[in-house]
This record gives structure tokens, C-alpha cells and sequence, in this order.
């Protein structure tokens, strides 16, 4: 998925979230990570059926998270599921999101399952969130990149969602130094938590700051409010699903009113 012609494209891009169950040593973990592994592959599937153009993977039931550095476990069984997703569908680009902002290791997966990007709750600056201080890890992350000779490309939030600044925070002035200091190929805007809505004068904020890196909605979008936030990318998780599960009815109505 090329994030810097994205900006350009015709139509924007829909991204599948696949909300993993606990993994492995997470509170919540059934005990069986077939089931884990089988319900991921299940939604990706159902995306897929439905046209979206991209998925995404993370780690969503592993509360309460890790701030960085997740265990070993986690990321053998994230790597685990994703590289099962990417056997289900291997037409669709896939991205990785490693919880809380593991930005290193979302990159080592996505590196041995061929996924095409990862998103960084926490690219530069840093957030006071649920699991305290959360810093930057841009220096760490791009040079493991260039390491590692990848192309995965970084999707980065601005202003993420469960947390807020130390200060008052100039968000134009965040958005260019995230792409022109932090690297990233595309900006993640949200609302204040997962599936609430994202304020529209974020994304005029973002798309003038740096019009030529695309901006991505992160939370909120539903197939009765897509066509009111003018981006490039719509992450969509919540409101596709039906008892924990993406619902093939709801992701078509996404896609539909996508147009």
C-alpha cells in the first residue's frame, strides 16, 4: 500500500481492524490461542468479502498494556496471528499495531510476515495515557528500519486517543514535525477513545498542515458519517462489529457508502 500516492488517490482507502482476542499471557487470554488465531483469520475473511482495501491487526483485548517493550509471548503470538491473516488474505495489505506503542516490535512483525505497514500510537513528542508516560520512539524505530533494509511504511497518530499532552500542543506545528523529524508516511487522527468520533477540524487541521501526506481517521468512522470526514484512509473496527465479531452486513454498508 503506497501511503504517499494515497493522498492523491481517487477514492479513500478502507482499513479493516481486526481487534485481536487476549493473547498469551494477557489477563483476559482464554487459553487457546487456535481459537485466538481462527476468529482473527474469520474477520479478515469477512473484509475481505466485503471490498475493504487493507487490514490491520493489534492487540486489543491484551489489557492492561504493556507502554513498550512487550514480552516475548505477545509478539510470537501477534507475529502468529498475523502471519495466519496474511495466509487468509493474501491479496490485501496488511498493518500491524503493537500496544500500547511498541513501535520496534510492530516493526519486526510486520518484517517476518510481509505486512506492508504499522501504526505508532506514539511516534514523537510525548503522551500521558492510561499506562503513564508515553515517549517518541522515532529515532529507535527508523534506524531499525533502515537496519532491516524495510519499506514498511509508519503511520503515525497525532493525538491519540486514550491519552493527552503534557502541555498545550500546537497541532500543526505536531503534524510537521511527525513527518518532517519523525519519519512518518501517513498521520493518524481519533477521538478522544476507541470508536468515538473524530473531530472534523482536526482532519482540515492536518490535511493543511502537511497536504501532501495523507491523513487517515482512526476511530468513529460508520457507513452514516464516512462521507462527513474528508480523508484519505478510514480505519473502521467498532462499528463493523456484532458481539465481538465483524459483521459482513455492516462492513458492506461501510464500503457501499464509501462509494
Amino acid at each position: 500500500m503506497n501511503f504517499r500516492l494515497m493522498a492523491h488517490a481517487a477514492r479513500p482507502a478502507l482499513i479493516g481492524m481486526i481487534h485481536l482476542d487476549a493473547l498469551p499471557g494477557a489477563p483476559a487470554y482464554s487459553g487457546d490461542l487456535d481459537l485466538v488465531v481462527s476468529r482473527a483469520v474469520a474477520d479478515a475473511l469477512v473484509l475481505a468479502e466485503a471490498g475493504f482495501d487493507a487490514l490491520m491487526v493489534e492487540n486489543f483485548h491484551d489489557t492492561p498494556f504493556f507502554k513498550t517493550d512487550l514480552p516475548p509471548e505477545t509478539v510470537a503470538a501477534l507475529t502468529r496471528c498475523a502471519l495466519e491473516v496474511r495466509r487468509a488474505v493474501p491479496a490485501l495489505p496488511l498493518g500491524i499495531n503493537a500496544l500500547r506503542n511498541d513501535g520496534v516490535a510492530a516493526l519486526a512483525i510486520a518484517v517476518a510476515t510481509g505486512a506492508a505497514f504499522i501504526r505508532v500510537n506514539v511516534l514523537t513528542g510525548a503522551m500521558v495515557t492510561d499506562q503513564g508516560l508515553v515517549e517518541g520512539c522515532a529515532a529507535d524505530l527508523l534506524r531499525r528500519r533502515a537496519a532491516l533494509g524495510s519499506r514498511v511504511a509508519v503511520l503515525a497518530d497525532v493525538l491519540v486517543k486514550h491519552a493527552a499532552p503534557l502541555g498545550a500542543l500546537d497541532l500543526t506545528q505536531s503534524a510537521q514535525d511527525m513527518v518532517h523529524r519523525g519519519g512518518a508516511q501517513a498521520l493518524v487522527v481519533s477521538g478522544t477513545g476507541t470508536g468515538a468520533p473524530t473531530d472534523p477540524d482536526r482532519v482540515r487541521t492536518l490535511r493543511r498542515a502537511v497536504p501532501e501526506t495523507p491523513v487517515v481517521i482512526g476511530s468513529g468512522t460508520t457507513a452514516e458519517n464516512l462521507r462527513t470526514l474528508a480523508a484519505d484512509a478510514y480505519i473502521v473496527g467498532t462499528s463493523l462489529k456484532v458481539a465481538g465479531r465483524v459483521d459482513l452486513d455492516r462492513a458492506r454498508a461501510v464500503v457501499a457508502a464509501r462509494g
